[in-house]
């Protein structure tokens, strides 16, 4: 039985794993939960190529987890998410020098910015949390599947409850924009790209899963201003205060869901607390929402963005 909840740390889901032998890549690996994925991950033996925008801040990190743990195996890798054109050449890159992947940590994501767009237009974060990692992912496959095998865990949140995908308009070139509901719209896209993922690479041995790390005061939050958390509560489907993670503590899920045997033969599920979400209840904050996995969704989100990459993926 898993003895896993909200209150677990990285550092309690790991014990007793070994991932040695395992390749394993993270996106948004500079800071907050990303460095804490990459240090436990390479604690417990994988290699993990740490990939993030900002050089600099990426350098850092890497040295700080040598600092931790000189032994640790890590590569790094610059890519910008809302550049598809730095995805391609990331993941090409990548692939030069390894041809076996087992775990892929969509961990990286922008959180209530204002209406920006991406190099190729989209709205900031659809092109950044869902889009760009859509590439990255697909560009990637045939090392998943050679690696077999392995695991894709894309981060999602609670956002999602905010808002069902806009396949319409899902960059914000008609509606007026609201980032609460923009965010939501991509944290939903996360789910269901975890279950069309899934879907298609369960039968090469890679699963896919969608998780809620739960609330963590990370890098995340730095577009939010005083007003933007008053706003975040009316989106809230309860008026329950906000309980805060600690960082080991939010990153549990995403490792649990990394390496724990309890899930090696699930997959398109959504994930939270080191468990199974339960679907959701009306005014609970918890669960899943039946929309964010509703598989025909999922096909329609597919199609609608290998026709915004302008690339298609045959697994």
């Amino acid at each position: 039985m898993n003895r896993f909840d909200a209150s677990s740390t990285t550092d309690h889901v790991i014990e007793g794993i070994s991932l040695a032998g395992k390749l394993a890549v993270v996106t948004g690996a500079s800071s907050g939960l990303g460095v804490e994925t990459c240090r436990v991950l390479a604690v417990a033996g994988a290699t993990v190529i740490m990939v993030a925008r900002n050089e600099e801040k990426l350098r850092a990190a890497e040295q700080e987890l040598l600092r931790e743990r000189p032994g640790a195996k890590l590569h790094t890798q610059c890519m910008d998410l809302a550049d598809l054109t730095s995805v391609r050449n990331a993941a090409a890159e990548i692939l030069l020098n390894h041809s076996r992947i087992q775990l892929l940590i969509n961990n990286a994501g922008v959180m209530a910015c204002p209406l920006l767009r991406t190099e190729q237009g989209f709205e900031m974060q659809f092109g950044t949390n869902h889009l760009g990692h859509f590439l990255f992912t697909g560009l990637l496959a045939p090392a998943l599947i050679e690696g077999a095998p392995g695991r894709v865990v894309n981060l999602s949140s609670a956002g999602h409850k905010f808002a069902r995908f806009d396949f319409d308009d899902h960059s914000y070139k008609h509606r007026k924009y609201e980032k609460w509901q923009a965010y939501g719209e991509s944290k939903t896209a996360n789910v269901l790209f975890s279950i069309g993922l899934d879907l298609r690479l369960r039968e090469r041995g890679v699963r896919a899963f969608a998780v809620h790390p739960g609330a963590i005061m990370t890098n995340l939050s730095r577009h939010m201003q005083e007003e933007d958390f008053a706003s975040l509560m009316e989106y809230r489907p309860t008026d329950k205060p906000l309980v805060f993670k600690s960082v080991p503590q939010g990153a549990a899920t995403t490792v649990w869901a990394a390496s724990t045997l309890e899930l090696a033969h699930r997959g398109g599920i959504y994930l939270e607390n080191c468990q199974i979400a339960q679907p959701a209840e009306e005014g609970g904050e918890d669960g899943v929402e039946d929309y964010a996995i509703d598989a025909a969704e999922a096909e329609r989100l597919w199609s609608l963005s290998e026709a915004l990459v302008g690339q298609s993926f045959e697994f």
